[in-house]
């Protein structure tokens, strides 16, 4: 249960915060300690990459077990890695949603064990509010209100980012994420797990206007999103290619796909932004690392007059640091939860 306490800002008179973040909710055990929600003392990624490749995508119960595995393991170097204490933390934050309900559950429990017993206050963030706070760690200058593509495997969100925490929700995606149809493109084409990189890196090679690929628009709803129907016309144009005999060029039909899909995001983010009057527009999730969409989005701001800012790619895919930077503003706000605090895998954004 959350509750709204007066904050003790601990940024009064020159005081540190530190923040002791975790994150488990796919396939990345992380643990970081963050300073002010702006400074990275420390970032420690456990990968599962290697385990579910094997598998052609993440398989949960593995997951979950591995994150038991490591968890302590991610939590003691980051602790190291800072030069902190437990006792030298001011709080725990943990994602506790969305995700795949057994990871999420091994790092809430685990937070809520290391608050109790080191009496620290305990913080759940939601998963896309951290991704949304990795730009506050590498753009000082980014302050609320500006516009957000939160771009991922599970989410396609077009936000406006009122306050630290506080979005509106302008579009989202009907059915796949973009990141889930990179997976699924990625494997009908043979490249593997996981697909985003893999479809990225071959695209490099190939012809983005091969194959011109449909672009959906919702009537109606001018933010929202949908790749299911452009996922399915690549499935139907290698079937097609298949039973005619004719060799697919992966390259081409790479680049082919992602153009599709960056037009779509780039298009109406952009479009956001100038209807709603906003000269600041970022990026966030995993597809936010894409080289293709950064570079489409870099060139339509930099024709719109808007200023775009981005993480680094280890700051797009799932990583603690992030956690520790939207705990800090939730801690400030005077957020705190209870013992009762659960897994939540369907959480909604602005959802409490």
């Amino acid at each position: 249960m959350e509750e709204k306490i007066i904050s003790q800002d601990c940024q009064r008179n020159g005081e540190r915060c530190r923040i002791l973040a975790i994150e488990s909710s796919c396939d990345e055990t992380a643990a970081a300690v963050v300073e002010n929600g702006r400074k990275v003392l420390s970032n420690i990624i456990s990968s599962q990459i290697a385990l579910h490749t094997l598998y052609g995508g993440v398989v949960p119960e593995l997951a979950s077990r591995k994150h038991i595995e490591k968890i302590n393991q991610v939590i003691e170097a980051a602790l190291s890695e800072a030069g902190v204490s437990l006792e030298e933390v001011d709080a725990i934050g943990v994602t506790y949603g969305p995700g795949l309900v057994g990871a999420l559950l091994v790092g809430v429990a685990e937070a809520k064990a290391i608050a109790y017993a080191a009496k620290k206050p305990l913080i759940g963030v939601h998963h896309i509010e951290g991704h949304v706070s990795a730009n506050f760690i590498e753009h000082p200058d980014l302050e609320p209100p500006f516009i957000c593509l939160i771009v991922s495997g599970g989410h396609t969100h077009l936000v406006i980012v009122k306050d630290y925490g506080e979005f509106e929700i302008l579009g989202r995606t009907r059915d796949d994420a973009a990141g889930e149809a990179f997976d699924k493109v990625a494997r009908a084409v043979g490249l593997g797990y996981p697909g985003g990189p893999k479809v990225d890196k071959v695209a490099k090679e190939g012809n983005p206007h091969a194959v011109e690929f449909p672009r959906a628009k919702i009537e109606g709803s001018p933010y929202d999103f949908s790749f299911s129907g452009l996922k399915s016309a690549v499935l139907n144009y290698i079937n097609h290619a298949n039973m005619m005999g004719q060799e697919i060029c992966v390259p081409d039909l790479a680049a082919s796909f992602q153009n599709a899909v960056v037009e779509a995001l780039v298009s109406r983010a952009v479009m956001a932004a100038k209807e709603y009057g906003y000269s600041k527009l970022a990026m966030a999730g995993g597809v936010a690392s894409n080289s293709a969409l950064r570079a489409g989005m870099r060139e339509a701001c930099e024709k719109a007059g808007i200023s775009l800012y981005y993480p680094s790619p280890i700051l797009c895919t799932d990583n603690a640091a992030m956690i520790g930077a939207a705990a800090y503003y939730e801690y400030k706000k005077g957020t705190r939860h209870g013992w009762d605090l659960n897994a939540v895998p369907n959480l909604k954004l602005g959802e409490r």
